[in-house]
């Protein structure tokens, strides 16, 4: 049994101090994702948080320690307040100047409670984690550390800037916020590659330090911010022009200036070949906000491959599925299922494969009621949601992913081989006819029910219909000529200056018709080949710009005024 799933003490509980990594929440170790999913109290910074929430369990209570709040207890308990914030419990805090953390953690161990006690980078690193854990190990309070990556070393990893060469130079590393004039003197005195933690406004500071030292003014060095995030950004420059870099590119004086940021210094730092070591932020698509008109759980694999390409996915449901107005069609279709009525049923979306499953369980089914029956899919995604309710398909198009695909790979009914002729094909109310008409022309009888409605979605937050006529959008993702429809609808014309990419022509002509211009089109009606599409466009845009010589920027920052608004973003 691994540390983090041995049971807390009935008394004490038991508190794991987590290394969260310098920002990617990719960067999260196993263990860690394991010690939050069986964490019962999460202890953290809000940008802390928002790294590793995703894998804590439902019903989690978390404590922001940054929270502006009056209280930790109510009165009289000693433990803290909990209250239910979107499936999960946030606890009201104080101030962390007003509050002693550790005394904190230790309360929130009580009563045999897991706490993890995150922070940024690697606890070892962290000024005040060594002090939590000697205060538990005194109050009897047991503990484990799980390390995560040091910003020191992640960020200029994610920035392209190896710290040794095969000369294996040395590395030392300063936060410059804590660092004595002893400390400066000794590493500007090495030859040896400098990593230092500091702030944005704090950084011309640092590099005069080293000169002061005896560093040369033209040593290179690189400055990131926001480092393995799809905010970071990296300065090249040397000591002695640091400034006026960061002075030129506009980014100070500015109210961000209390970022924090590592600069690497040194001869042998790789800066010079920085071009060709950034793989990070020379990805296709990198910082792109791309707007995905689907629900969360259809966009999920398309918002993987989306940041897989850098981008920043953001989705927004632009429909709403229901049941059917009438559910007797579709109860008398499962039924016919059990009772061998059926020689196939074709599934053409993850919504029919949902509300088939959700049929089933009202009945007290599963997937051995497909026994005998053959399935077919329409695509990998609909396939996968098959797999995932324990249904391995028998049909998957080999070509084109579409009722068309789909029907070049059906056979044709033959009385002798299949002894029934009729199909089941649950879908959306407004479906078109395709694939019934290909069918009952090979043969087959089709029992045509709707599975489920499709209605617009609700309207979204205000901030987001401002983006998207605002022009806050690097590109938006068509996928159907009723994804443009609901989407101006509901929110409005995307700005001209956001890219448009749709899936195939029937979408690319609705989109033309409400006065959008197309701007990429997938070789295939696949929302993967689209994805693919949008960042060969991203990825053409950026050679395009090195080329002529031009800064790389997103296409939301030739709005009026974007450039401004950049640099404190």
């Amino acid at each position: 049994m691994s540390p983090t799933t041995l049971p807390a003490g009935p008394e004490h509980g038991h508190v794991t101090f987590l290394g969260a990594g310098p920002g990617d929440p990719g960067l999260l170790t196993l263990r860690a994702v394991e010690a939050l999913s069986n964490a019962d109290v999460l202890i953290a910074e809000h940008d802390v948080l928002d790294v590793i929430r995703a894998h804590a369990r439902q019903g989690v209570s978390v404590v922001p320690m940054d929270a502006d709040s009056s209280s930790v207890s109510p009165p009289g308990t000693g433990t803290p307040q909990l209250t239910v914030v979107d499936g999960t419990s946030t606890t009201a805090a104080a101030p962390a100047a007003a509050r002693d953390a550790a005394h904190l953690v230790m309360e929130a161990a009580r009563g045999g409670r897991r706490v993890v006690r995150a922070v940024s980078g690697d606890p070892g690193l962290d000024t005040y984690a060594a002090e939590e854990m000697l205060a538990c190990a005194a109050a009897g309070v047991s503990f484990e550390v799980v390390p995560g990556v040091a910003a020191a070393v992640g960020v200029p990893a994610y920035a392209g800037v190896p710290l040794r060469d095969a000369q294996g130079a040395d590395v030392r590393f300063v936060d410059a916020r804590t660092a004595s004039g002893r400390c400066w003197t000794e590493v500007g005195a090495s030859d040896g590659t400098v990593v230092v933690s500091t702030t944005l406004d704090s950084v011309a500071a640092a590099a005069g330090e080293l000169v002061s030292a005896g560093r040369k003014p033209d040593t290179p060095m690189t400055v990131t911010v926001a480092g393995t995030t799809t905010r970071q950004r990296t300065w090249t420059a040397t000591l002695g022009t640091i400034a006026q870099t960061l002075k030129q590119a506009k980014v100070l004086p500015s109210p961000d200036g209390g970022r924090p940021v590592i600069a690497v210094v040194g001869e042998r730092s790789a800066a010079a070949q920085r071009d060709q070591l950034s793989w990070f932020e020379s990805k296709p698509l990198f910082g792109w906000k791309v707007l995905v008109p689907r629900t969360k759980e259809q966009a999920v694999s398309l918002s993987d491959q989306l940041r897989s390409y850098g981008a920043v996915p953001h989705e927004v449901p632009t429909i709403a599925v229901e049941p059917p107005r009438t559910p007797q069609q579709m109860e008398r279709a499962v039924k016919g299922l059990v009772t061998g009525r059926y020689e196939w049923i074709a599934f053409t979306s993850v919504n029919a494969v949902k509300a088939v499953r959700e049929k089933f369980e009202e009945y007290g089914l599963d997937a051995r009621a497909f026994a005998g029956i053959k399935v077919a899919a329409v695509g990998e995604q609909t396939a996968k949601a098959l797999v995932d309710f324990g249904v391995k398909p028998d049909l998957v198009p080999s070509g084109e992913q579409s009722a068309a695909g789909l029907l070049e790979d059906w056979p044709p009914y033959d009385p002798v081989f299949d002894p029934i002729d009729r199909v089941f094909l649950p879908r959306a109310d407004i479906a078109t006819e395709t694939l019934v008409a290909g069918l009952i022309e090979l043969g087959w009888e089709v029992d045509d029910v709707t599975a489920y409605r499709t209605v617009r979605a609700s309207p979204p937050p205000a901030e987001t219909r401002e983006a998207i006529k605002g022009g806050g959008f690097d590109a938006v993702l068509f996928t159907s000529s009723s994804t443009v429809r609901n989407l101006v609808g509901i929110a409005g014309k995307p700005h001209n200056v956001t890219v448009i990419a749709c899936i195939g022509p029937a979408t690319a002509k609705t989109a033309e018709e409400h006065g959008l211009r197309v701007d990429v089109m997938a070789p295939e009606p696949s929302v993967l080949k689209l994805a693919e599409a949008l960042a060969d466009f991203g990825l053409k845009r950026r050679a395009a710009a090195l080329e002529a010589g031009d800064p790389v920027t997103r296409p939301s920052e030739r709005r009026p005024g974007a450039r401004r608004r950049r640099t404190t973003t």
